[in-house]
């Protein structure tokens, strides 16, 4: 595997580390708050369903990982594969309903991905 892919890779699956903190831990705190634009009132209200989301980040971010350190090279790609269009659906999905940045922040982080794992195989 080369390096790119893995830098990529890599920086997704801790963007995903960062988004299970926001949504886990700091939901209801000033840097939730303030990134999620999110009143104090709408993020009690939510953060349940914000810790869910949350955990599911976690999943992508560990599925990330698993590919990365997977001792079969080939099922390892197959793994990062899976994990990125997972990424790049959610990125859209986010985009179309919820925030047209979602999928610059998340979505698009994993088309670069997929590219240099796909490209650069």
């Amino acid at each position: 595997m080369n390096i790119a892919s893995i830098v990529i890779v890599v920086l997704v699956a801790l963007l995903h580390l960062w988004f299970l903190t926001l949504e886990m831990f700091l939901w209801t705190k000033p840097k939730g708050l303030k990134t999620f634009r999110n009143t104090p009132e709408k993020a009690e209200a939510t953060k349940v369903l914000a810790a869910n989301q949350g955990l599911y980040n976690g999943f992508l971010t560990a599925g990330l990982l698993w590919g990365l350190f997977h001792p079969n090279a080939a099922l390892g790609w197959q793994i990062q594969f899976f994990f990125l269009v997972c990424v790049v659906v959610a990125g859209v999905f986010g985009a179309a309903t919820v925030n047209k940045r979602i999928f610059w922040i998340q979505g698009f982080p994993a088309v670069l991905g997929l590219i240099t794992l796909v490209l650069l195989r």
